[in-house]
């Protein structure tokens, strides 16, 4: 199921959102321009390495603390191809303006990061081994998509399936696509060679949906939401 556009009203303008999807394909177009070599240098050095976290925490110098830690919030701007930055930038671009508009420019920055993080450490508790680099905005996203799931979930959401375009509830898109990450990462954990390959990291889907879930409310909605100043 592709979404195509909400019909969940805004009062003020994404400008958040539009910064976010403008810096991150900007970013993928420097990735771009690299070389191979380069660019698994840049993705290695700037996406999270579950294994360096394990090898931290086992007491080894060979990656200080900032080394670590520094990437949780890098990985977030990183993408391994077109797809995965059109993909990810069209599920912000939908749903992104809504949960903004609820929680204010500030604030919305602020939560899309900490998903975007609690996200990326899922990842990592469940594959701490992992000799693989995870990058990509999705973690993130997720977490703006838990917040639409509590704050619009009866919004319609204009969806593409098959060969049909249906107006479908909003619990119902984000509800299947929760469901469908959490039995992948279920599926994927039962994988005895997945410490080292690459692939989508469903798990950091999982926890970005349920942080996004849970912070939301905790935010809270910010002043002055007047429906009669609503800009589209």
């Amino acid at each position: 199921m592709l979404p195509i556009r909400d019909d969940q009203p805004r009062y003020s303008t994404p400008w958040v959102t539009r910064f976010l999807i403008a810096l991150n394909l900007l970013i993928f177009l420097f990735e771009a321009a690299l070389d191979q070599r380069s660019l698994n240098a840049l993705i290695f050095q700037f996406g999270v390495v579950p294994s360096h976290l394990a090898a931290l925490l086992a007491g080894s110098a060979k990656y200080p603390a900032a080394v670590v830690a520094i990437p949780f919030l890098t990985s977030l701007f990183l993408h391994g191809s077109w797809m995965h930055v059109i993909g990810n930038m069209w599920f912000l671009y939908i749903f992104g303006d809504n949960v903004e508009d609820y929680l204010g420019h500030f604030k919305y920055l602020v939560f899309y990061l900490l998903t975007g993080v609690l996200a990326m450490s899922t990842h990592v508790i469940v594959n701490l081994y992992s000799t693989a680099p995870a990058v990509g905005a999705s973690g993130a996203i997720a977490g703006v998509l838990g917040a639409y799931f509590v704050l619009y979930p009866r919004a319609r959401v204009l969806t593409w399936f098959f060969i049909f375009v249906v107006w479908v509830p909003a619990w119902i898109i984000l509800g299947y696509w929760f469901v469908l990450n959490f039995l992948s990462g279920t599926a994927t954990a039962l994988s005895v060679q997945r410490q080292n390959m690459g692939g989508v990291a469903f798990w950091a889907h999982v926890g970005g949906f349920i942080s996004g879930a849970l912070l939301v409310k905790v935010f809270g909605e910010r002043k002055l939401r007047h429906p009669y100043a609503m800009e589209r």
